[in-house]
């Protein structure tokens, strides 16, 4: 098979032979703590609980998905009813985030993975439309070279799946930017590693996102 450049778009497909986790992160659905941005449209109680169903809804289709070990990161504790929960109910490994900023805490956590794995797919958990299909062809790109880049249209990530961490792909991001993805895509090329490039997804962020969220989620009465 020809070599990947760097960049090039990755076409959707189901399964790979690779041993890959599959990281969610996740922040403790607290009134005031989560999904701080929709407050202004759902008040501080209606966007926890958003935050929550999108969790599950997350934890649960990749769960099902069956395509690599699942791994939850959540933030503060593992303690709340949602995470004891979750790992009740689905076959995964929960483990609490470390570090000051969101990027300490990926690279950590992608580095702890992959002491278990020879790849790891870092994912939220605002993304309603990462489907399996999506994750496969992560996964497939992962199996021919060292990185995949899965685009918002916000100009952030809803997936970055490595083989090998480099702590530039996190330090000193303007993490809630539009240029979050193509800076990652340009210390990927800096690095002179080989990477791809998905389509671009909507995650769920801001009030004007809301029209996106699909039915079966509900959306939470404003306060």
């Amino acid at each position: 098979m020809p070599a990947q450049r760097q960049g090039q778009r990755q076409t959707p497909a189901h399964g790979c032979a690779l041993d890959a986790r599959i990281l969610v992160f996740g922040r403790a659905p607290v009134a005031g703590a989560a999904k701080t941005r929709l407050i202004p449209a759902l008040g501080a109680q209606g966007a926890a609980r958003l935050h929550r169903r999108l969790l599950e809804d997350t934890v649960g289709r990749l769960c099902a998905a069956g395509l690599a070990r699942v791994e939850l990161w959540v933030t503060p504790d593992a303690d709340h009813p949602c995470f004891v929960g979750l790992a009740a109910r689905w076959p995964l490994d929960l483990h609490v985030q470390e570090g000051q900023d969101l990027g300490m805490r990926l690279a950590h956590a992608a580095r702890a993975a992959l002491t278990r794995a020879a790849a790891v797919i870092l994912v939220g958990s605002d993304c309603p439309e990462l489907s399996p299909d999506y994750l496969g062809a992560a996964l497939t790109a992962l199996g021919q070279q060292d990185a995949v880049l899965g685009p918002a249209l916000d100009g952030g990530y809803v997936l970055l799946g490595l083989r090998r961490v480099d702590d530039s792909l996190f330090e000193r991001m303007p993490w809630g930017s539009d240029r979050v993805a193509e800076l990652t895509g340009q210390r990927l090329d800096a690095l002179g590693w080989r990477w791809s490039r998905l389509e671009c997804l909507r995650d769920i962020d801001r009030p004007e996102d809301l029209v996106s969220l699909p039915a079966a989620l509900g959306l939470p009465p404003p306060a």
